[in-house]
């Protein structure tokens, strides 16, 4: 079985040149060892020295020099937007109290669904807009392992 030890981080590598793409949502692009497959059915072992946060467009190098794509799952989200930026940090710190997972895009945040949440950034005047794309949260203050930077 071929075996991926390495991860190009997307704009580092040339995704013309994929031999596949396996296509994953947030919790499962966060990995170290598993058994993928790819779309075209090039099966491999994903097999990382530490776990590491897969990033839309990122390439799994193979033993044989392929590389495969990462493709992020479209997941069903809530997009926040706020007057200004005070109101969205104070939104922020909200979804944050209640440790949920968030994405920051531009000038809004973006948060799986959730009816109890969307109900309370109502409340403190959010405006709310429902997306489905590739959800690629911000990783913890302590999480050190994620295998590789994006600038």
């Amino acid at each position: 079985m071929k075996r991926a030890f390495e991860v190009k981080a997307a704009g580092e590598w040339d995704d013309a040149s994929a031999i596949d793409c396996v296509t994953l949502d947030a919790h499962e692009r966060h990995r170290r060892r598993i058994v993928l497959t790819g779309e075209r059915g090039t099966t491999f072992l994903l097999d990382l020295p530490q776990a590491a946060a897969l990033h839309d467009g990122d390439g799994l190098v193979l033993d044989d020099g392929g590389i495969v794509r990462i493709v992020g799952r479209p997941e069903p989200l809530i997009e926040i937007a706020a007057a200004d930026a005070p109101e969205l940090a104070r939104f922020a710190w909200h979804i944050g109290n209640r440790h949920m997972e968030v994405e920051i895009v531009g000038d809004r945040l973006r948060i799986r669904r959730d009816h109890v949440i969307e109900e309370m950034l109502r409340g403190l005047g959010a405006r709310l807009s429902f997306v489905e794309a590739p959800f690629d949260p911000e990783h913890g203050a302590y999480d050190h392992h994620h295998g590789h930077e994006h600038g």
